[in-house]
């Protein structure tokens, strides 16, 4: 079965092709579909010409939007996804390791892992919040709660969908795919992606990412508490 691989993408002119060019070469992998999510620069035209499949959005709607809109456009015709951040570069290439325990039925989701970031980023806050809502929403503990990095199979991809919007997509991705009963497998990796600073813009950012992943939880909650009076 080949798989269908989703870069969402805003503004990566610089990073797209060489994550593409990697992303290709992985075995197993069949389409690469990049989702032009409203950027101002030239990621499209440097998608393409790295010979990804590309579908440009008209405005931007975030990551949860983006991989939605890619999920919808590939239609029933992906039997596993691997979802995979525009800025990887050449080590989009360890999606391969993604890819394994899926081949080998032992897994339904595969979540990558990073090795220790090179320079100091943010408090932590974020990954805390993440780890802490998933277990106390799942009983599951994942190292990686925020990982972008993942292959899923049709059960997984049924289970998880539609994407959450912004940057609680990976949350509600885990949460929901746990609480359907199906494995969970995190891959170490040794995948890069451009790092947040100790700067305003990277304070603003989590900031964002920190509300974000609150609010996804709180609408979790609600969820598995609307479940249960329904079945009641």
């Amino acid at each position: 079965m080949a798989a269908t691989v989703l870069i969402p993408a805003l503004n990566e002119e610089h990073r797209i092709a060489a994550t593409v060019t990697a992303a290709q070469a992985v075995a197993g992998v069949g389409r690469v579909l990049v989702i032009d999510d409203g950027s101002t620069d030239e990621t499209g035209a440097r998608a393409r010409d790295a010979g990804a499949e590309v579908l440009s959005l008209a405005r931007n709607v975030g990551k949860g939007g983006a991989l939605q809109a890619g999920l919808e456009h590939v239609g029933a015709s992906a039997d596993i996804i691997v979802l995979l951040d525009a800025d990887l570069g050449e080590t989009a290439g360890e999606a391969a390791a993604l890819l394994a325990p899926l081949a080998e039925g032992t897994t339904d989701m595969a979540i990558a892992t990073f090795p220790p970031p090179v320079r100091r980023g943010g408090l932590g806050l974020v990954k805390r919040l993440a780890r802490w809502g998933i277990e106390r929403l799942t009983g599951i503990r994942v190292s990686a709660p925020l990982s972008g990095q993942r292959a899923l199979n049709r059960d997984a991809i049924a289970a998880g969908t539609p994407f959450a919007h912004g940057f609680g997509v990976e949350v509600a991705l885990t949460v929901r795919v746990a609480r359907a009963g199906l494995r969970i497998r995190e891959v170490p990796t040794s995948m890069q992606h451009a790092e947040t600073g100790r700067d305003l813009p990277g304070f603003v950012h989590r900031g964002r990412q920190f509300l974000a992943v609150a609010r996804t939880l709180a609408r979790l909650s609600f969820e598995r508490q609307s479940a249960d009076t329904s079945a009641g």
